[in-house]
């Protein structure tokens, strides 16, 4: 058992907080993380069918999962994985709904990551200074190189060195094979379309039940960080604020709530970092502010909370036909799952934007035959299924927004009030993906078909045919769970509510890494970048504390 007081204090047990645990306990730093959800056991986390699909079921028919259900991961992970939405409330404009998925659990939502692994590239920092923008990026590239390195090595990630300005090379242990399907597909997209295709950038399948995915905090960053002997968790406590100094200067503790009991307590630490998601540690940071506490933290930009993004994006799915005479055709399904670096990427980048009136760069993921049913339940025989997601930046705008509500939860904390909405500038690039991900498809000799088609199953028909996912306009915000904003570096206090470093301008022992901290939204998936952008800010921190 660590002894208190704790020198560093972690907010959030997720791939933020595991990365910040590790960077602390190597330094030989005593550490407390702190995360709001349970402690599960390994088979508790995973579950078993049928018994995810029964409490899948029970939690739609009773309400209290209301928004996760149009996430395809909803239906492929137990479900207890997802914060039920009557225990974890909150609220938005009632035309403007927000798709808010929560993960309260020790290992946070990294224990439902896709595992996706792909870099920011330099003209996604040097495009924050476009007028469009209105907030910088403080660091470049460079900042993160080593660090994006040093994570890779150390996850051990698939990928393959593609030599793309718009999406730079990583380090990986090699690449996972394209399906036989994805060949062909690929073939015809780069002879027609001059397109870039790639194996996409990440982690394969878990296939060892027994152990934690490699993608998840607990298999790798907190996993290491524990057996390092530094690290001590608390869990099932929520942390309500900030306690300053008299000063206004420094933090010198924070105010948890226990969840069994709902009793509150102070714990005093010398750094505290803030890794808890994006919404929930705006949520904490506005809780701690002086507009809603007697000596509370000090804002100079009067921008916290502000700025809120999300990836944008739409979806088709579609057939390709399968060649019979082709010698290793066979009528069953082969084993080809979809996982992060199980399926291809096709990064389009920043080129399209200026050619198509908007803003922005995207990128299109897919796979064929990577979830294929059974030939019986299939409508269309002889055939592949296949899936084009593309996700596009969404750009800084002052009045997509969280807030505190009026309303408070059972331990009489203020809930997250999430206001946010799409510009034209996202619309005209959803329309864009859509035109071009229906050309990829028919270059690859593809037939798009809806969703509920996929099965001919009259009950799943029904279900599917509800979903947002496959609506010719983008799925609301919150969708694609790639939040960011609210809480921005930046190079000056009076536009950012944090440095270049991720310190609070005026309480430099608070550090906020996690997606609250980004300027502008990108559009690669952004958990690697926050993991580098955690490990470079700790190591800063520790300098600083030991110095």
């Amino acid at each position: 058992m660590i002894h208190k007081p704790y020198e560093v204090i972690i907010i959030g047990s997720g791939a933020t907080g595991g990365m910040a645990a590790l960077t602390m306990a190597k330094a030989g730093v005593r550490v407390l993380v702190i995360e709001r959800g349970p402690e599960l056991e390994i088979n508790e986390a995973k579950g078993t069918e049928p018994c995810n699909m029964i409490r899948r079921l029970i939690g739609v028919t009773t309400g209290n999962y209301q928004k996760q259900p149009q996430h395809p991961g909803f239906w492929k992970s137990n479900p207890l994985l997802f914060a039920n939405k009557k225990a974890n409330p909150y609220t938005h404009p009632p035309k403007a709904p927000f798709i808010w998925t929560q993960g309260n659990q020790v290992g946070g939502r990294s224990l439902t990551w896709g595992g996706i692994t792909l870099r920011l590239a330099d003209e996604d920092f040097e495009a924050s200074k476009d007028k469009e923008y209105k907030l910088e990026w403080p660091i470049s590239y460079k900042d993160l190189e080593s660090h994006y390195s040093e994570i890779e090595n150390f996850l051990k990630i698939y990928g393959n060195k593609d030599d793309l300005n718009q999406l730079p090379n990583g380090e990986y242990i090699g690449k996972l094979p394209f399906t036989e399907s994805e060949e062909r597909f690929a073939s015809n997209i780069k002879e027609k379309l001059n397109l870039p295709f790639i194996h996409s950038r990440g982690f394969g399948v878990n296939e060892n039940r027994t152990k934690w995915p490699r993608y998840s905090s607990l298999g790798s960053t907190l996993k290491e960080a524990s057996r390092l002997g530094k690290v001590e968790l608390l869990s099932d406590h929520i942390v309500e604020k900030l306690v300053l100094h008299k000063d206004k200067k420094s933090a010198k503790s924070i105010i948890i709530v226990n969840q069994k009991n709902g009793e509150r307590s102070e714990l005093e630490g010398k750094l505290i970092i803030l890794c808890a998601s994006t919404i929930q540690t705006i949520r904490i940071l506005l809780s701690s502010e002086e507009n809603n506490n007697s000596n509370g933290l000090i804002d100079p930009s009067h921008s916290l909370g502000k700025n809120l993004m999300d990836h944008i994006s739409t979806c088709r799915f579609f057939t390709v036909p399968v060649d019979k005479n082709l010698t290793s055709y066979s009528d069953k399904n082969t084993n080809n799952p979809l996982s992060g670096a199980g399926s291809f990427f096709i990064p389009i980048g920043r080129d399209q934007s200026t050619k198509n009136n908007f803003v922005g760069g995207y990128g299109i993921w897919g796979g064929i035959d990577r979830f294929e049913p059974p030939d019986v339940l299939k409508k269309y025989k002889s055939t592949k299924t296949g899936f084009l997601i593309g996700h596009g930046e969404v750009l800084p705008n002052h009045k997509n927004t969280v807030s505190l509500s009026s309303s408070k939860d059972i331990n009489d904390i203020s809930i997250p009030h999430i206001s946010i909405v799409w510009r034209e500038n996202e619309k005209r690039m959803v329309t864009e993906m859509n035109r071009m991900i229906e050309l990829i498809i028919n270059s690859g000799n593809g037939n798009i078909i809806p969703a509920n088609e996929i099965l001919n199953i009259p009950f799943t028909k029904k279900i599917l045919s509800k979903s947002v996912a496959i609506k010719n306009d983008a799925p609301p915000p919150g969708y694609y769970i790639h939040e960011v904003g609210g809480a921005p570096m930046g190079n000056d206090k009076e536009n950012s509510v944090l440095d270049n470093w991720n310190r609070l301008w005026e309480c430099s022992n608070v550090l906020v890494v996690d997606g609250a901290c980004w300027p502008t939204s990108s559009w690669q998936s952004p958990t690697l970048t926050m993991m580098a952008i955690t490990k470079r800010a700790c190591e800063k921190a520790i300098m600083d504390f030991k110095g």
